[in-house]
């Protein structure tokens, strides 16, 4: 009978007694991912001057590709190959996933890490928008969208290919929590999100190679490279497939509102980016919704 049970829409098969990933609250898994995150992506802002962005970003999701199926290769032998619908949404998962880790890459080459991750919260906020039922998550949802608006408080003139960059990156990353929820629903580990990377790194080729000269006649940057893939995909995304198993993808969402504020600590804490008064304002308020909203977590049932 659990057997069948595991496969109904809508539960999701946890067992506490055997990962603490499944008991830990979602708002520690959320700090764990984001620190993580964002210790690869400090790598990279300091990578910049060695290597370009886009090629940063190719091998970050190929190393991320790498990583990942080395974690679950256990998993597949044991629960078998991906069915057809499976793998279909395994691979737009993963293009997505590199396509925003491209465009993001391209838009903290230009702009401050704090701001940027701010503005490209517009993605989630969309998703939470269109998925918030009752007027507390609507409320954590404007207080959370306004801290964001505040942290992002940048000249669109400014830097205008910038914002362009992390436009596109807000987009994939909707795409990416949206598909990300059915993808971790499979209940397949991170094998899903490690094929998909793979399809992903291989549709990312024509952006990256073209200048990824360096890495290849350097260990050192291949190493950091490694590196920025296991902390930025490898461990964060990991992270966040256990959490969409657990939470609905409105919740999900608006957690990713903690991301700006993570980002920003980090840009002033090892890039010599310090928040301004107004940033920090914007960080209460984001605060302000992560505690607000209505804390649903999705049906479950022990094996």
């Amino acid at each position: 009978m659990a057997g069948n049970l595991s496969h109904r829409p809508g539960l999701v098969r946890l067992n506490s007694r055997r990962n603490p990933l499944h008991a830990a609250p979602p708002e520690a898994l959320f700090i764990l991912s984001a620190i993580s995150q964002y210790v690869g992506a400090v790598i990279a802002v300091r990578l910049f001057a060695q290597l370009a962005p886009a090629p940063s970003a190719w091998l970050r999701v190929i190393a991320a590709a790498l990583w990942l199926l080395l974690f679950s290769a256990g998993n597949l032998r044991r629960s078998g190959r991906l069915t057809r619908e499976q793998l279909k949404s395994a691979v737009i998962f993963g293009i997505a996933t590199a396509f925003m880790n491209l465009t993001f890459y391209l838009a903290i080459s230009r702009l401050d890490l704090g701001k940027g991750v701010a503005i490209e919260f517009i993605g989630p906020i969309t998703v939470a928008a269109l998925t918030t039922r009752t007027k507390r998550n609507a409320v954590a949802l404007l207080l959370a969208a306004v801290g964001v608006v505040v942290l992002s408080g940048i000249e669109i003139d400014k830097e205008p290919l910038g914002l362009l960059f992390i436009f596109l990156a807000a987009l994939f990353w909707g795409i990416y929590i949206v598909i990300g929820a059915r993808v971790a629903r499979y209940d397949r580990g991170v094998a899903g999100l490690g094929i998909g990377l793979a399809v992903g790194a291989v549709v990312l080729m024509p952006f990256g190679v073209a200048q990824s000269g360096p890495a290849w006649s350097s260990p050192t940057i291949l190493g950091w490279c490694l590196l920025i893939g296991l902390f930025s995909n490898a461990v964060a995304y990991g992270i966040d497939q256990y959490t969409l198993r657990r939470i609905p993808v409105r919740r999900f969402s608006v957690l990713l509102a903690l991301l700006p504020v993570t980002a920003t600590i980090f840009g002033f804490l090892f890039l010599d980016q310090t928040p301004s008064i107004t940033d920090l304002l914007g960080i209460g308020l984001v605060l302000a919704g992560v505690v607000a909203q209505q804390r649903d977590t999705l049906p479950t049932i022990e094996p």
